[in-house]
């Protein structure tokens, strides 16, 4: 009872937000005005220190978050600070989804790696939501090629950096993909990721303004970083039309262990990892080897839910390693 709210909770303290939904008033309890979570964190370079996080949303829908009892004036100052991942079953929609999950997890992590790529990220999608709000509001009126040209120059500037940044993550990321996967599936497979954009090709302000006439049209902005995708292949085939649902897994866990090592190298210590009911429709061998790297190898504290304790005890059992397991028993 309660297992994914207590995880989301976690991921709250985190990133200020829930990692199911976008609207924090879905996560109000049926009757209350609104909610606050509260919870202490340590991080291995803290030398034992605790630090208090605190989030609140007020019955007037205003959020708060507070480190220590200082609130934030931005809730962005908060991101990195306690590095985390989160694996959930829905998250198979990054293998098999459109190619805006796939971007929203290169762009989860990487905004917790730096601080500038979050801000530029922001101003971009901020700019690209005027510029269709824009063109959106000329409706077969003459538009402005001056303002235009003001948004597609903005565009460029953030987005430029945005793109340099994924595609030199990239060349870090495919290779640890690689690795983790094998591991997980427990045999070789030829797995591949190519980013795909529009930008390797074109220089991005010229590609705004070839694409002006038609985004008139169309009523927003058609090309873009916005527009970017990550092809996964499987032995040189579109990986969601030919894997098995073991193998979607895999590679699922392998980005996810991927994500984990990248921010562990990064900041000097590993995040915290959250498996949310992970082991469904697992087959018992990848089940084991998903949880020999993340209890035995990973040094850093993880938390797992699961609809079978004695399935979870008897697997971590094997490992011979310290748990403890929580349990809230209907009355």
């Amino acid at each position: 009872m309660g297992k994914t709210n207590l995880l989301d909770a976690i991921h709250y303290l985190c990133f200020t937000k829930s990692y199911f939904s976008k609207t924090d008033a879905q996560h109000v309890f049926t009757g209350a005005q609104g909610f606050r979570i509260a919870g202490k964190m340590q991080t291995a370079d803290s030398e034992n220190e605790l630090t208090e996080a605190i989030c609140i949303l007020r019955e007037n829908g205003k959020k708060e978050f507070l480190l220590n009892g200082v609130a934030y004036e931005k809730f962005a100052q908060h991101i990195g600070k306690f590095p985390c991942v989160f694996i959930a079953p829905d998250d198979v929609q990054i293998i098999t989804g459109p190619g805006e999950e796939r971007r929203r997890f290169i762009d989860a992590l990487l905004c917790q790696l730096d601080d500038r790529y979050l801000q530029q990220l922001m101003s971009y999608n901020k700019v690209l939501q005027q510029r269709n709000s824009y063109l959106k509001s000329l409706a077969g009126d003459a538009a402005d090629a001056q303002l235009l040209g003001v948004y597609e120059r903005q565009l460029a500037g953030h987005g430029n950096y945005v793109f340099e940044q994924r595609r030199l993550f990239l060349q870090k990321l495919v290779p640890l993909v690689k690795s983790f996967y094998e591991k997980i599936a427990g045999i070789p497979e030829d797995i591949n990721l190519v980013y795909e954009s529009a930008l390797l090709e074109n220089n991005f302000e010229k590609l705004l303004l070839q694409n002006r006439s038609r985004d008139i049209l169309l009523q927003r902005t058609s090309q873009g970083i916005h527009r970017d995708d990550i092809a996964l292949n499987l032995n040189g085939q579109a990986f969601k039309l030919i894997a098995s649902q073991g193998q979607r897994k895999s590679l699922l866990f392998a980005l996810k262990l991927a994500e984990f090592e990248i921010l562990r190298e990064n900041k000097g210590f590993p995040p915290i990892l959250l498996l949310d009911d992970v082991f469904e429709k697992l087959d018992a061998q990848r089940m084991q080897h998903l949880l020999s790297w993340v209890c035995v190898e990973n040094t850093g504290q993880v938390f797992i839910t699961d609809t079978h304790k004695e399935r979870l005890e008897n697997a971590l059992a094997d490992l011979k390693e310290p748990y403890q397991i929580i349990e809230l028993k209907q009355k």
